[in-house]
């Protein structure tokens, strides 16, 4: 076995760390899946190290060696990959949905190029919101990504019925308490109006769950349509609805020590 596992290996202080990384920052580097849905398969002792069993995700290795996930031996780590991925309305971001919801792994069998690795979609876009949805094979970019304090600010268009000023959406830029949830900061500014209908752009770093939404409605607002044009440097631009294209390997670089720095 090359790897210490912490319910079978000795006992360490506090100030003592094995050799190598945990497994699940590992497995999430190749592209297995998400750390927290690598936990998931422990727990559920989908992956062995050699013929044992993983019993805890504070398992130390230097190399994948020996390791298996449902009886297949974990590849080599492929390069860092990232998509651009136009979701369109009507699909979970999921990997699979137990009540037969279409997902958007369904769209993406067509969309991604023959022999793509396993993608994971950074972040989420509910079922009823469209547009830039980023994909990697790289589960510490994903979670770099998602993680509110990279602060990467997300770009979204909302048609909205009902009244609203430029004035009042100006007061987002102090933030907004909705329901008791706190909201950070969000620039939003109002495209055009038809009617009683209006498009208004909205940029932020926070993205929690149903944000935008829950915002404009505190407003008043009813949410007709929702697109995500941007994440970070990546835009939606003219990519079609259900189809997905590759960002270039010198871009993602690029994006990653920004990132870091």
């Amino acid at each position: 076995m090359n790897g210490l596992s912490a319910d079978k290996g000795r006992a360490m202080s506090e100030n003592e760390r094995p050799e190598g990384d945990r497994i699940a920052k590992l497995l999430a580097r190749a592209g297995v899946a998400s750390r927290r849905e690598i936990e998931r398969m422990i727990e559920d002792r989908r992956i062995k190290i050699g013929e044992d069993f993983v019993t805890s995700p504070a398992t130390f290795l230097t190399s994948l060696n020996g390791v298996t996930v449902d009886g297949k031996p974990v590849a080599k780590p492929e390069r860092t990959r990232l998509f651009a991925f136009h979701k369109p309305t009507g699909l979970l971001t999921a990997e699979r949905d137990f009540s037969g919801r279409p997902t958007i792994y369904a769209a993406l069998r067509n969309a991604l190029p023959q022999g793509t690795p396993r993608m994971m979609p950074v972040g989420r876009l509910d079922m009823n919101t469209e547009g830039l949805l980023l994909l990697t094979n790289d589960g510490g970019l994903k979670r770099q990504m998602e993680l509110p304090s990279s602060e990467i600010p997300r770009t979204y268009r909302a048609r909205t019925f009902g009244d609203i000023s430029q004035e009042q959406l100006e007061t987002l830029i102090e933030g907004v308490e909705v329901d008791g949830m706190r909201y950070d900061r969000i620039d939003a500014n109002l495209e055009r109006r038809t009617g009683q209908n209006q498009w208004i752009e909205l940029t932020l770093t926070e993205g929690k769950n149903r944000e935008v939404r829950r915002v404009l409605e505190h407003f008043g607002l009813k949410v007709n349509r929702l697109i995500r044009t941007a994440y970070g440097p990546f835009g939606l631009a003219d990519l079609p609805r259900g189809a997905a294209v590759e960002i270039g390997k010198e871009d993602v670089e690029r994006f990653r020590a920004s990132l870091a720095s």
